[in-house]
Parts: C-alpha cells; structure tokens; sequence
C-alpha cells in the first residue's frame, strides 16, 4: 500500500465533516505535500484575500517539503551527507533552528521520537513513495542496533553541524508537518485571515471558527472506513495522529508499520492509533505532529506517564485489540461513533 493512499484516507474524512454544514461558503485550496493531501480553508468574507492567503501557505508547504525532504537532493540530505563523510555543516539558520527543535522535543519524548534514526528508517524501507513488502537485511539491522544514533548526538554550534558519529541521519517525517502548521498559523494571521483549518493529510490546526461555530472534525478509525469519533476544535488548537494505517506493508500476514521504535529498531506493534490534542500554546503544530509518535511507541503503561511528562493532557489511544484509552479531559469533548467499544478513562 503506498503512502499517498494510506494518508488520503484520513484527510478526506475532515473534509466531508467541515464541509457538511452547508450555509455560507468556505473558500478551499489543496495541493499534495509533504507525500500526502493538505488543505487550507478560509472561512473569512474577503474571498480575494482568502484565495491569496491560501496560495501563500501551500507555496510554503511546497518550499519546506523540498528543503527538508529526506531522501530526494535538498539542504537536509546535504546535511546527512556532509554527517556520513564526518565534515562540519554550515546550515540556514532556519534548518539549525529545526534541529535545535528537534532535539528538545526528542528529549522530552526520551527520545522515543528521533529524528536521527533515519537510517533505520532507509532500512525498513519507509523512504519511498512505494514500500515493497520485504524485511531489512538481518545484518544491517543487528548492525544498527549495535550502536544506534540519536539526534543528541548532532552537535549544534549556531549554524556550523557536526556530528562523530557518522550513523546519524536525520528524517523530519515525524515533525515537518507540525512545524508547516504553525507556518501556516502564522501566514495567515500575517494577511488578515482570523478564521481557517489547515490540514495536512489529517494533522489538523484551526484559526478562529467556521462562521460563529466551532470547526468540526474527526478522528479516523484504524480499521475501518470513517470516523472513530468527532470533536469541535478551537482558536489555535491541533490535534495529530499517528496510525500503524498510514504507512505500512504486509508480509506473511503481518503488519510492519513506519512506526520504528529506536529501542528495538522495530516497528510497534501493540498500537494501532494516537491521537493527541493541543491547546493554545507556542509550537502547537509542531507538538501536535512530534509528540504523538512516543506516546505511540512507549505502549500501554508508560505512555500516561509520558504524556504528563510532556505536558500534554488530550490522548486518545487504540490498541492492536481494538481497545480504547482515553484521558478524561478529551473523552469531555468527544463524540464516539456508533459501535465503538467504551474506553478507559486515564485520570
């Protein structure tokens, strides 16, 4: 299954449900980024001022998403170049305040999250537009798992990047469409634009309201088609999920998703789908897209834990059984869909 597809399912569902209410038009541009299918709705008056704002933030989504691609040429693939043959970086300041980013966020997720396994990412062969439905090479694997890299072990030194250990490669998969939430956040307060949704392949931030009402939108089912469940989103609130549905292969049965856990170098299995919501706050894209992924990795027991740690209070997660955990300020605004198994409250 490739990724365009995987991504498609769960942007189409937001459309369909904050396009559904009818009464005055909202003005839509999309465009495919970022491997997946964004949108920006403008829900102000002025469509002029709409169709301009709009164009201007998917001409941004376009330039981070060839600055910043992880396996076509661009300034971050020169950055894992000159890392591998142990020469000095000099970077923009924009890409050395990305890895500053980075590796706070890796931090606080213990590193769960890590942008500097891309080479393991490469060997699981999620670097692709098409996944082939194979294994990595046994050896390779037990190699990178004798000494893993880690995006803390990137030296920041304003804009000069080094690094001694040459395994480190950075893959901003699980973080680029966060930040290009808050770049959109900010353009389109930037030209005037008070009331927007901007979703990209399912990570979702709004602006303002839909005239008067809440924007709506939902939470894909892992294993079904629709909605898990919908929620009514807030002035700067973003909310992200990540989902073994998104990009995967099957081999003999089984499901090997792009969700690598840097402990193990395998992908997790335990866990089907996490959902995060952000309120308000600096950076709320950008959290909304990197702190799903450990919540994801670490599984069951240790992710409230983690969360809390993180500061990140809306966690709704669905386990490889189906089962459902909730936190109980999020379960306050969700409206789960017909058939769906009651889930646990996490106080």
């Amino acid at each position: 299954m490739t990724r365009s597809l995987c991504a498609s399912v769960s942007l189409w569902l937001v459309v369909l449900l904050v396009s559904s209410c009818g009464k005055p038009p909202v003005h839509t541009q999309e465009a495919f980024v970022f491997g997946t299918r964004v949108e920006v709705l403008v829900a102000d008056a002025d469509a002029a001022r709409a169709k301009a704002a709009a164009s201007a933030v998917l001409q941004e989504f376009d330039r981070l998403h060839r600055t910043y691609h992880a396996w076509q040429p661009s300034e971050l693939t020169a950055l894992n170049t000159a890392i591998a043959s142990g020469k000095t970086h000099v970077a923009s300041r924009e890409l050395a305040g990305y890895v500053a980013d980075a590796q706070k966020v890796a931090a606080a997720g213990e590193y769960l999250f890590d942008p500097g396994i891309g080479g393991l990412v490469r060997l699981w062969g999620f670097q692709s537009d098409e996944f082939r439905s194979a294994l990595p090479d046994p050896a390779a694997l037990a190699a990178w798992r004798a000494a893993p890299p880690s995006v803390a072990d990137l030296n920041v030194d304003g804009l000069s990047l080094r690094s001694a250990k040459r395994e480190v490669a950075l893959d901003f998969g699980g973080y680029l469409k966060g930040v290009a939430l808050d770049r959109a956040a900010a353009l389109l307060r930037e030209q005037g634009v008070r009331n927007a949704l901007i979703n990209i392949g399912g990570n979702v931030m709004v602006l303002g309201s839909k005239h008067g009402e809440p924007w709506r939108v939902g939470i894909q089912h892992p294993r079904q088609p629709g909605p898990l469940a919908t929620l009514q989103l807030h002035d700067g609130e973003a909310i992200g999920t990540s989902g073994d549905y998104q990009r995967y292969f099957e081999l003999d049965g089984k499901r090997y998703c792009h969700l690598l856990d840097p402990r193990s170098a395998m992908p997790v299995t335990h866990t089907q789908s996490l959902t995060v919501l952000i309120r308000p706050r600096p950076q709320a894209g950008m959290l909304s897209d990197a702190a799903s992924k450990p919540l994801f990795i670490a599984g069951r027991e240790d992710w409230p834990r983690l969360a809390q740690k993180m500061a990140v209070a809306e966690v709704l997660r669905v386990d490889a059984d189906g089962r459902l955990q909730v936190t109980r300020s999020l379960a306050a605004r969700l409206k789960f869909e017909p058939g769906v198994p009651v889930p646990e409250i996490i106080e």
